[in-house]
């Protein structure tokens, strides 16, 4: 039965610690793994390229924490064998230290927050929290940080998003859907990310990854094979002739500012590295000159990693509209250019690229700023988890005291210690091939 007053929403949040005991979050099981990390990896990768596959592997082997950004797969394998509070909200499926940064708001206003739903989908409220203190704690060894601190951290984070959580939940609903994290700027590693953000104008973008063309002032992308490759002919007319039901989707303002913009080139780009191995394509738009451009990416959606997991959260949608649906709902000001289309029988995402776009860097988080940091991350997940979710059934959960950000700080630990151990297997694996 649906809880429906205020009362039973927070008494829902407090029968489901006797699903879960709050304590209990520390739990890790990796000999349940319904397969073995190597092969979760394998499973997820088919249908994607097999030369860019290569990349994907060679990036995850870099480093622990590169592992980590491209292993969803397999840590949603291990969150589903886990006991969970079934307490839903939408969950950014990737929640991790570099998937927070700057971007553009509709207004032109800067502003930080979760910035990449590629696995979004309704699931567990405390997935997100897990998959982001287990981030805090290998970035944090990265950075130079010894396990002691690194564990602080993500206690700090898990704390500050209770407090935020248990502030919402006191709130007149659309006071705290609209509710923003005002200190950010006073955080030095995002201070730094909207600095670079502020530089990664459109015409940054039109300098970085276009040139001449040639024939007066036209310009094209200029290739780096493999990493960004021209498309022409008539793959970039089916790529062009997705901007078509694209356009469909958008808001009548936005399908009114596209008009003014014509697109002269295509490219190919690869991205990310949970992305890596999967179709992206940029397309250079110019509106009233040369010096008007606007760049958005089309980028392959499948299926959330979760889904296996999460069945009765799966709709038959598109996977590009499960994106958008899953970010707006988490996000106070989206990019006013989400879309989605189909092109070749494949899913996409649409959006701007590159637009004010910033991120923290591993390094960013060396000596006090990856508490401070740490801090705002869990802000930010409570931010957006009691907007697309219920704070007074989260804040019934959690409660006043503070065994629940102890349990996931030290989930975070043996999250971490389990990653380097599949990394290591990653890269022998390599070795062997």
């Amino acid at each position: 039965m649906q809880a429906t007053t205020p009362e039973d929403r927070r008494k829902l949040g407090q029968a489901r610690r006797k699903q879960v005991g709050r304590q209990d979050h520390s739990a890790l099981e990796p000999k349940q793994r319904p397969r073995p990390a190597l092969e979760l990896l394998e499973r997820a990768a088919h249908g994607r390229i097999p030369s860019l596959v290569k990349i994907k592997w060679q990036l995850m082997a870099e480093s622990p924490f590169g592992y980590f950004r491209g292993a969803v797969p397999v840590m949603a394998a291990d969150l589903s064998v886990l006991p969970n509070t079934g307490i839903l909200t939408q969950i950014c499926g990737d929640a991790h230290v570099r998937n927070v940064g700057a971007f553009a708001a509709p207004d032109g206003r800067l502003v930080f927050d979760i910035n990449d739903f590629d696995e979004t989908i309704r699931g567990p409220f405390e997935w997100d929290l897990k998959r982001m203190a287990a981030s805090l704690v290998i970035a944090g060894r990265e950075a130079g940080h010894k396990d002691a601190s690194a564990r602080a951290a993500a206690e700090l984070c898990v704390h500050h998003y209770a407090e935020l959580i248990r502030t919402l939940a006191k709130m007149p609903a659309i006071e705290a859907a609209r509710f923003q994290v005002h200190r950010i700027g006073q955080v030095p590693p995002i201070l730094e990310a909207l600095l670079k953000a502020e530089r990664s104008t459109p015409l940054h973008t039109l300098e970085r990854l276009t040139e001449p063309a040639g024939d007066g002032e036209m310009r094209r992308f200029k290739e780096e094979k493999p990493l960004l490759t021209r498309v022409t002919g008539r793959a970039a007319a089916e790529v062009l002739a997705g901007l078509a039901p694209y356009r469909e989707v958008l808001e009548p303002q936005r399908q009114h500012l596209l008009g003014f913009y014509r697109p002269v080139d295509v490219a190919f780009k690869v991205v990310g590295n949970g992305s890596v191995g999967l179709r992206d394509y940029c397309i250079h738009l110019e509106g009233n000159s040369t010096g008007d451009p606007l760049f958005l990416q089309m980028k392959e959606e499948p299926d959330s990693a979760y889904a296996p997991y999460l069945p009765e959260a799966c709709s038959p949608h598109h996977n590009g509209q499960r994106v958008i649906d899953g970010q707006r709902s988490m996000q106070v000001q989206s990019d006013p250019f989400l879309g989605w289309t189909r092109i070749g029988g494949r899913d996409f995402l649409v959006r701007q690229l590159n637009d004010h776009k910033g991120s923290i860097e591993i390094e960013d988080l060396a000596g006090k700023k990856l508490a401070a940091f740490a801090e705002v991350c869990g802000e930010l997940l409570a931010r957006s988890h009691s907007r697309a979710g219920d704070p007074l059934t989260l804040a019934g959960y959690i409660g006043s005291g503070e065994s629940f950000a102890e349990a996931l700080a030290a989930f975070g630990i043996r999250y971490a210690d389990q990653a380097e151990k599949d990394w290591a297997e990653l890269r022998k694996w390599l070795r062997a091939r």
